[in-house]
């Protein structure tokens, strides 16, 4: 099986958009790695995140601002041989973004920012009460370094540049 790497960003921004959440790694207070799933929504190179105003993610990004987040479509088992295991895969594309975390306290840049989240998964428009945004942590991460790859590609389904 064949990786490629993706380097085309309105394809790797197709991908992103197709995921229904994002994996988010952070650092914990002991400097360990922690991994959560997250809703999320991708604008001109910036992902947004949300949770609650407090609790250990936030604590973590406050201390640790620098953050992996990545997004994962497609998974399909293939093989290249059926009685052979290690010929087996899973075909996929991948995308991995790195930045650094930092939060929106500005209430209307928050409201902006929870519009954009909800874009990502409706096309309904929403309002907002004070006392619901104000109780949100918005993350805002500019992306200073994305790869992208497409996994468990049979020869065949690899074209040649």
């Amino acid at each position: 099986m064949k990786t490629i790497a993706i380097t085309e960003l309105t394809e790797i921004e197709a991908i992103i958009r197709k995921c229904p959440y994002c994996t988010v790694g952070i650092t914990d207070l002991e400097g360990n790695p922690y991994v959560v799933p997250m809703n999320f929504a991708y604008r001109d190179g910036i992902i947004y995140l949300h949770s609650g105003p407090e609790g250990s993610k936030v604590t973590m990004a406050e201390k640790h601002p620098r953050v992996c987040i990545t997004f994962c479509e497609g998974h399909e088992l293939v093989y290249m041989h059926r009685q052979v295991a290690c010929s087996y895969s899973m075909k996929s594309r991948s995308v991995i973004c790195h930045g650094n975390v930092r939060f929106i306290e500005d209430m209307d840049e928050k409201r902006e920012a929870l519009d954009i989240i909800m874009q990502q998964y409706t096309s309904d428009e929403f309002k907002y009460s004070e006392p619901a945004v104000r109780n949100v942590k918005v993350w805002e991460v500019k992306i200073d370094k994305m790869t992208c790859r497409s996994f468990g590609l049979r020869p065949s389904e690899v074209t040649s540049e």
